[in-house]
């Protein structure tokens, strides 16, 4: 069933948009200044598209995360004691500012991470709504009315910020991901030390830059820099109230283990390995047009990626050399190289090597290739957009590829499909293909899943939440309900009687 296609890489001819002056210093934000740390060792910033360098960054030291975290614990004094009126006005200030710069900010996620122009515009976009919904949220917070629920005894519940929030957020989407712990955390009225990935800070460092006159000093931190240095004194630091990280299910791991001496919350948005199970009745030219969408976003580079296709055997041939067709036709290319294109590089050489090696292994074990499958020649960090025929069990359809992959395997009976769409140790998200309302409705009941989607894949509202079960984590991103994790509930009880 291989689709024959050969992808080719568009190339811009001349990267124009891509102007060194819209770089953010390479250095550290702490206590409301950029500096070089304390540090002596830095890293350097790749184009993924062109494997040329950005700009050199340093790696914060564990005295530079100490200074973040005394200059938040000194900013929390009075951040924290502010009115939502007043966090709000700031808020709303932060998203107009970045929607006046919103093409640097495009033009910087796209140069750090290869990333194409609609999935950059997409993030930017998110992001600016991310803010302006968390400054109305945050005024409109609901919770349990005083009154008396003791005899002669009036009890009034506070919400109360946490204090110093440590975050730490992943590469794939570096500045969407940042602002939804931003955002909350700030909205909640915490001040906030943020270290971003290393290999993309740059759009974290430049929304520091732009709005460093609209927040008190020490309110947010940002250190560059390692995990292994960085957000391990996070997350035992005895000031850090809590710490939230996206990331992988080992550094999730990491960060709970560092975390638990000293008791601190700990959020955690992980992996995923997103089931998508398609019945028989379902529309194969609707579910082909979302999966070419949902599973090739942002390279596949996406913990809820439509990666793992449960179809019905009886349409499984029809449905499986659709898809193979649909795919063949993405475009990957450079940002810089057109509107059209729709397939960026790998985030790094070391995920590109990973990605290939996942494919090698499938290729071992026997499964098809219906597209794809290897890595594209030339300069940058590119894969072909792939679909596998895969064996159940097949490594393929349990590990977490984080590339421009899917799988697709069959099933018989619709117990069969439940069953082994929870198979896989991850649950964040997951989708249902049907045209049987009570279908759809028992189903996406029982699949062990944080978000669930009938006929769509990936469609996110800031004002929903999101976040997963089992191996992909605890607490929830965007929504008022990331209020409530990044704050803390106080009972206090008058006795009333005379």
């Amino acid at each position: 069933m291989q689709t024959a296609h050969t992808f080719e890489i568009r190339r811009s001819a001349q990267r124009t948009s891509f102007n060194p002056e819209i770089l953010p210093p390479g250095k550290i934000f702490v206590d409301g200044e950029f500096s070089a740390g304390t540090g002596t060792a830095s890293f350097t910033v790749v184009d993924p598209s062109t494997e040329q360098d950005i700009l050199t960054v340093p790696r914060a030291s564990v005295n530079d995360v100490d200074r973040a975290v005394e200059a938040a614990k000194n900013a929390f004094t009075l951040w924290g004691r502010t009115v939502p009126a007043e966090r709000s006005a700031v808020l709303l200030k932060i998203a107009d500012r970045m929607e006046a710069n919103r093409q640097v900010l495009v033009d910087l996620e796209s140069w750090n991470t290869g990333k194409p122009a609609a999935v950059a515009e997409d993030d930017v976009d998110s992001a600016i709504d991310s803010f302006r919904f968390m400054a109305g949220a945050l005024r409109a917070g609901t919770t349990l009315a005083a009154g008396e629920y003791a005899k002669d005894h009036t009890s009034v519940i506070l919400r109360e910020p946490l204090g110093v929030v440590g975050a730490v957020t992943p590469w794939n989407y570096p500045l969407l991901m940042g602002v939804w712990k931003i955002a909350p955390i700030l909205a909640a009225g915490n001040t906030l030390v943020l270290k971003p990935s290393e290999t993309t800070p740059l759009t974290t460092l430049k929304l520091a830059e732009l709005t460093a006159d609209l927040l008190p000093a020490g309110v947010f931190n940002i250190v560059t820099g390692q995990g292994s240095v960085i957000g391990d004194r996070l997350s035992a630091h005895e000031d850090i109230a809590m710490i939230a990280l996206t990331g992988s299910v080992g550094s999730g791991q990491s960060v709970a283990a560092a975390a638990a001496p000293t008791v601190k919350r700990v959020h955690l948005e992980l992996g995923g390995k997103a089931p998508v199970v398609v019945f028989e009745d379902a529309d194969i030219e609707a579910v082909v047009a979302g999966l070419r969408t949902a599973g090739y976003w942002n390279s596949g580079q996406e913990c809820g990626a439509a990666c793992r296709v449960l179809v019905h055997e009886s349409i499984a041939e029809e449905f499986t050399r659709a898809l193979g067709e649909s795919v063949a036709s993405l475009v990957p290319g450079e940002p810089g190289a057109g509107q059209d294109v729709e397939i960026g590089p790998m985030i790094s050489k070391a995920h590109y090597d990973r990605v290939l090696e996942h494919l090698r292994k499938a290729e071992e074990e026997g499964n098809e290739f219906v597209t794809g499958g290897h890595a594209l020649p030339g300069t940058g960090f590119f894969v072909e957009p792939t679909v596998i025929k895969a064996a159940q069990g097949a490594s393929c359809t349990q590990e977490e590829i984080f590339g421009p992959v899917i799988s697709v395997e069959t099933f018989a009976e619709e117990a069969e499909a439940i069953s082994r769409a929870n198979e896989v140790p991850f649950g964040l998200a997951a989708s249902v293909w049907t045209k049987d309302a009570q279908r759809s409705h028992y189903v996406a009941a029982r699949l062990d899943a944080g978000t669930v989607w009938v006929n769509a894949h990936l469609v996110l509202a800031t004002e929903m939440p999101w976040g997963g079960f089992k191996g992909s984590g605890y607490g929830r991103d965007l929504s008022a309900y990331a209020l409530d994790d990044y704050s803390r509930t106080k009972h206090i009880m008058h006795n009333t009687a005379r």
